[in-house]
C-alpha cells in the first residue's frame, strides 16, 4: 500500500496550515490542488509547497471541488499510489481519525474507505435535511443502503478503480462528485466501509455552496445516475440477489 493525501482547496485559508502541519505527522505525501483560490489563499499555498512531502498543483481557474479531486486522483495514479485519503480543508473533520482511515485501508484495499459523519449542535438543520434528500437518491441509484453518507469529505479512494471510473465517466465538477464517484465504484463492485467520524460547523467556516446552481447541478447529476441504475438494474440486483444468497448460507 502506497498512500498519499488529497486536499481540495478554494479559498479556505484558515485551517490550511494547522492541518498540513498535522498530517506532515504521517511522512507520506501531501497533494494540495490549488482550484483557482485567490491572493491570499494563494499564497498560504505557495508558503506550504517547499515543506517536506507537499506539492501543490494549480487550477488557474475554479473548476469545482470534484474536478479538484479529479485531479488529484490523476496525479496519484501517474505518480503510482495506490490509495490517496481526502480530506476538506474546511476545519470541519476530526484530524485525530486520520491514522484510523489508513488503517482500515491498509485491512481493507480492495475498498473504498467512507466517513460516516456524527454531527454535534453546531450542524444547521436545513444541511441535515439536504444531506438525507441526497441519501435517498444515493440509495436508490446504487441499488444498495451499503453507502451511509455520500457527501463527507473525509474518505480513502483505491486509486486504480477510482481512476478508472473518472476516465470512462463524465463526471461532475463540482457538489454532485462526493456522491456520484460513490455510485459509480458501488456499480463496479468496489465494497464500501462506513466509518463514524465527528463532523462540526466551525464559527469561521465558509461554505462554497451556491443554491441554485448547485442544487440544479445535483439534481442533474442523481436524474443521470437513475438512468445508468437502470440500463444496470438486471446486473445489480442479481448481484445484489447473490450476495444475499452467500450471507444466508454462510450464517446457516
Amino acid at each position: 500500500m502506497k498512500s498519499c493525501f488529497i486536499l481540495p482547496v478554494y479559498n479556505h485559508p484558515h485551517y490550511l496550515e494547522d492541518l498540513v502541519k498535522h498530517l506532515q505527522a504521517f511522512n507520506l505525501p501531501i497533494v494540495l490542488i490549488n482550484d483557482g483560490s485567490d491572493e491570499a489563499c494563494t499564497a498560504i499555498l505557495n508558503a506550504l509547497e517547499p515543506l517536506q512531502n507537499v506539492t501543490v498543483l494549480h487550477h488557474t481557474e475554479n473548476q469545482g471541488k470534484g474536478q479538484a479531486v479529479m485531479t488529484g486522483i490523476t496525479y496519484a495514479k501517474a505518480h503510482g499510489f495506490s490509495h490517496a485519503l481526502q480530506i476538506d480543508v474546511d476545519g470541519q473533520h476530526h484530524w485525530a481519525d486520520v491514522q484510523k482511515f489508513l488503517d482500515t485501508a491498509q485491512a481493507h484495499p480492495e475498498a473504498m474507505i467512507i466517513g460516516q459523519p456524527l454531527f454535534d449542535e453546531t450542524v444547521p438543520k436545513s444541511r441535515l435535511i439536504g444531506r438525507y434528500a441526497t441519501h435517498i437518491w444515493v440509495w436508490i441509484n446504487a441499488l444498495s443502503l451499503e453507502i451511509k453518507d455520500s457527501m463527507c469529505g473525509f474518505r480513502v479512494y483505491p486509486i486504480d478503480t477510482t481512476y478508472q471510473v473518472i476516465t470512462q465517466h463524465h463526471l461532475q465538477p463540482r457538489m454532485g462528485f462526493d456522491s456520484q464517484i460513490l455510485v459509480h465504484l458501488s456499480w463496479a463492485g468496489v465494497p464500501c466501509i462506513n466509518l463514524p467520524t465527528p463532523v462540526i460547523y466551525p464559527e469561521n467556516g465558509i461554505s462554497h455552496f451556491q443554491l441554485w446552481r448547485d442544487n440544479l447541478s445535483m439534481t442533474k447529476t442523481h436524474g443521470t445516475l437513475l438512468l445508468g441504475m437502470l440500463k444496470r438494474s438486471p446486473r445489480l440486483i442479481y448481484r445484489n440477489l447473490k450476495s444475499a444468497m452467500k450471507t444466508k448460507h454462510s450464517s446457516s
